[in-house]
């Protein structure tokens, strides 16, 4: 036999190996469209968050966009009635300065309101005074020369008093704002009960007088910043000492 061989070529063998997975790999554009999608859905349960909210947290929010840098110095906030800064679990923060100025100013303008209508108001409107200070609301009752809130040299409040001090209370208690009360007496030396009774013991009980009546108009106890009693060591008038509007309650409602 000879020793030919086949001159044929060896055949060839291709092996397909099937893919596992159905699709094509179709790199991370989907990851951009959901983030997209995520932060549509912020924005918009944000704005349904804002719609539901009442007009002063509106208006805070609006100022804050309007004038940003305004709420940036010391960590202020754009949420009223809340403290400076941010505690460790949060907590909500101050509103602006003008903000709480802008609530006092309301607040003033609602209590000359509702004081004007009432009977006997005519007549005691030049001793009331509601003034929006650097420290707050300030409403002083001054006494006139021939007409006074208390009796003569004592702490027993005249009914027109507890009228006016009801009306007062009902406006403040309305607030989220401490309240501080102060009574002040003229220089004139209280010469009653043996000396042991001064000045400064009836412009205490003066404000603690007036503190008691608002109190049970509906003031909350934790409303109340002090009761203190000055005697003339705060004159309205110190030109002349003895000038009775020197005598007279103030009442202080913080600005926050």
């Amino acid at each position: 036999m000879s020793g030919k061989s086949g001159g044929g070529h060896q055949p060839v063998i291709i092996v397909k190996k099937k893919s596992h997975g159905k699709h094509g790999h179709h790199g991370g554009a989907w990851k951009v469209a959901y983030a997209d999608f995520v932060t549509a859905m912020m924005a918009f349960f944000l704005v349904m968050w804002i719609v539901g909210q009442s007009a002063e947290v509106k208006s805070g929010i609006a100022g804050y966009f309007q004038e940003p840098t305004a709420f940036a110095e010391g960590g202020r906030g754009v949420l009223p009635g809340a403290e400076s800064g941010m505690s460790g679990g949060g907590a909500p923060l101050q509103p602006s300065t003008q903000q709480a100025t802008a609530a006092l100013e309301e607040a003033a303008k609602e209590l000359r309101r509702t004081l004007a209508s009432l009977p006997d108001f005519e007549e005691l409107k030049k001793q009331v005074d509601i003034t929006v200070t650097d420290e707050g609301l300030r409403i002083e009752l001054r006494e006139a020369p021939n007409d006074g809130f208390f009796a003569s040299g004592s702490a027993q409040l005249k009914p027109q008093t507890v009228v006016l001090l009801d009306v007062i209370a009902e406006q403040l208690k309305t607030l989220p704002n401490r309240v501080a009360v102060e009574g002040h007496t003229d220089s004139r030396p209280y010469s009653a009960r043996g000396g042991t009774y001064t000045n400064w013991e009836l412009s205490a009980d003066r404000a603690n007088a007036a503190r008691r009546v608002m109190q049970q108009a509906g003031l909350g106890e934790h409303q109340i910043e002090g009761v203190r009693g000055f005697a003339d060591t705060r004159l309205r008038q110190p030109e002349d000492p003895l000038d009775p509007g020197n005598r007279r309650i103030s009442i202080v409602v913080r600005r926050g």
